[in-house]
């Protein structure tokens, strides 16, 4: 007779796993661009996430949060922001593994994709430290609006050496960044922000406040303030040249869903001291390269919780038994699993396409003139055609013969602009219905906070508010569209399988003919409809054949019960679930 008190029949914990080298669809994403597929630095970080150390260090830095310290035992403002160890651990690395500005400065081919893989695999450990890490890959780019405050931060930004000594940053070995935009009256309309910047000399002086401002510990910020001539970015250090720390006066940190490892704070300027970055009055377009690069980074986080929770889902029922047998060997999980399977691998295939893009358009120095004609007169003329009566994906001049035609920078930088605000609106919001689903798989167990699944489903709605929510980002793609380069680069990348799989020729045709009459009313379905069809483009040319068919199958042609697991019957099931677990 069994030993009722025997422990049986339970997964063993997932670790030991290398995350790079054992997630095909990552590998597949990532082989038009070259050898990474075989990169010995993300070989190395795969195997560090899916260490035994790595993954023991998530719960600790959630389960013991950030703590606001306003003040020293004399009275005196510090306003300092301490952290569990573990969290400590988990920047180190990944500052060590140049995840944060490392890119702008390398002379590697692909640096940004580089990195994105890695911010992927990263990610996967724990979400709420890749804040920092994020921020500070999106300040580059808006700082080189003023050389001189580039050659000062940039360097140590960029640099691989975490230190969080509350010193000047040129007396730092490396450098973390933040930003701060949003008011309490404001929100998302930051245009009717109400703090103030007074010029005094190089200097100007800022009184008022943030509403919302994570990482209040790192050492400079980008924040936007009204200056005379109107709304203004600026550079905010913590730590003055003199040593003295500049005021920011942190009034309490939020208490939040999830992202509960990272500190997101409400602060106070009071004659804070800051340096002016661009023009006065031009600081939306300033800051608003930060703010694609943190979406981009919301993009590839999304996809890691996607892929992290499917790595659970798959591994647990790998190991668990019910019923007389595997679970994962059960018809209807097998169908859970591998419609996880094709949302996780779109995501991951979008989030590196655009790593990609911003490789090309970094190159061409998109930062110094994002509003620049591209090719404008020619994209007038194909974007036209493409919407003149009766036209579809077969008669549009850039879709002939079925191929995305030579690559430039002014294109990627014309399809990262539209493609960014799709795949955030579309894969950050898609995250937490996969997650839900994933958590489920492992039943019990999964709703339990040492499985790890709570914490993930708690961060996923994260990065579908953060820099812009869903409508935000579905009016951007409207915006995007005015610009008939947009449209153009986004028929050039889907006409790329034009031919390939009919159901997908005709979602494009049929996203064509919707363009005649959008409003404000239709942006979030035009938003969906072109993401997806971006999505079953690369899932076409660069997965299986078996991948491509199940999503274009249930995505785009209507075969599907609208809930995880019900994809076609004829679903060759087990051959995309396999492919997930290496």
């Amino acid at each position: 007779m069994a030993d009722p008190f025997a422990v049986t029949n339970q997964a063993p914990p997932l670790q030991g796993v290398n995350f790079f080298t054992t997630d095909a669809a990552l590998g597949d994403a990532l082989r038009p661009y070259g050898d990474l597929p075989a990169d010995p630095g993300l070989v190395r970080i795969g195997a560090v996430a899916g260490s035994e150390e790595a993954l023991s260090h998530a719960l600790p830095a959630n389960q013991n949060p950030p703590v606001l310290r306003t003040h020293d035992r004399y009275g005196n403002r510090v306003d300092e922001v301490d952290f569990h160890p573990s969290w400590h651990w988990l920047m180190e690395q990944a500052v060590g593994f140049g995840l944060q500005a490392a890119p702008w400065t390398s002379s590697r081919p692909s640096p940004h994709l580089t990195r994105a893989a890695g911010f992927y695999l990263w990610s996967q450990v724990e979400p709420g430290h890749s804040c920092p890490i994020s921020m500070t890959y999106a300040a580059v780019p808006a700082l080189r609006a003023d050389e001189r405050l580039a050659a000062e931060w940039i360097p140590r930004l960029a640099s691989t050496e975490y230190d969080v000594r509350r010193l000047p940053g040129a007396a730092k070995r490396g450098v973390l960044a933040g930003m701060g935009m949003t008011e309490k009256q404001g929100g998302s309309d930051v245009r009717a922000n109400l703090t103030t910047a007074t010029p005094t000399g190089e200097e100007y002086l800022l009184d008022g406040h943030k509403w919302f401002c994570s990482a209040p510990q790192v050492d400079v910020f980008l924040v936007l303030a009204q200056a005379p001539d109107g709304l203004t970015c600026f550079v905010v250090p913590r730590v003055l040249a003199d040593g003295n720390r500049n005021t920011f006066a942190l009034q309490r940190l939020k208490d939040k869903l999830g992202n509960r490892s990272n500190a997101s704070s409400e602060v106070e300027f009071h004659s804070t001291v800051g340096y002016r970055l661009g023009d006065e009055g031009a600081g939306v377009r300033t800051i608003i390269e930060m703010v694609a690069a943190t979406r981009l980074d919301c993009v590839l986080g999304s996809a890691a919780l996607q892929r992290r929770a499917l790595l659970e889902a798959t591994w647990h029922t790998h190991h668990r038994s019910a019923f007389g047998g595997l679970l994962s060997d059960k018809p209807a999980m097998l169908n859970v699993l591998a419609d996880l399977a094709i949302e996780s691998e779109a995501a991951t295939a979008l989030a590196m396409r655009l790593a990609a893009a911003a490789d090309a358009s970094t190159a061409r120095g998109e930062g110094e003139g994002a509003d620049r004609e591209i090719a404008r007169s020619e994209a007038e003329r194909r974007a036209a055609h493409a919407l003149g009566d009766g036209a579809g994906l077969g008669s549009h001049p850039s879709q002939q013969a079925g191929a995305a035609g030579p690559i430039s920078p002014e294109r990627e930088a014309a399809f990262r602009r539209i493609a960014l605000p799709l795949a955030k609106f579309w894969v950050c919001k898609r995250t937490s219905f996969m997650v839900a689903e994933a958590l489920e798989c492992l039943g019990g167990n999964g709703f339990v906070e040492e499985s790890g699944l709570p914490l993930l489903f708690r961060e996923s709605p994260l990065n579908s508010i953060w820099e812009g929510s869903g409508n935000v980002n579905a009016l951007d793609v409207l915006r995007a569209l005015r610009r008939p380069e947009s449209l153009e680069a986004w028929l050039l990348e889907v006409g790329a399988a034009q031919g390939a799989d009919q159901r997908l020729d005709a979602a494009v045709n049929d996203v064509l003919q919707g363009l005649a009459d959008i409003n404000e009313a239709g942006a979030r379905r035009l938003a969906a409809r072109m993401a997806l069809c971006l999505q079953a483009s690369l899932l076409v040319r660069y997965s299986t054949p078996a991948v491509a068919d199940a999503f274009v199958a249930s995505r785009l042609a209507g075969d599907w019960g609208g809930v995880f697991g019900t994809l076609p019957r004829t679903t060759p099931f087990r051959e995309i679930v396999e492919r997930t677990i290496g």
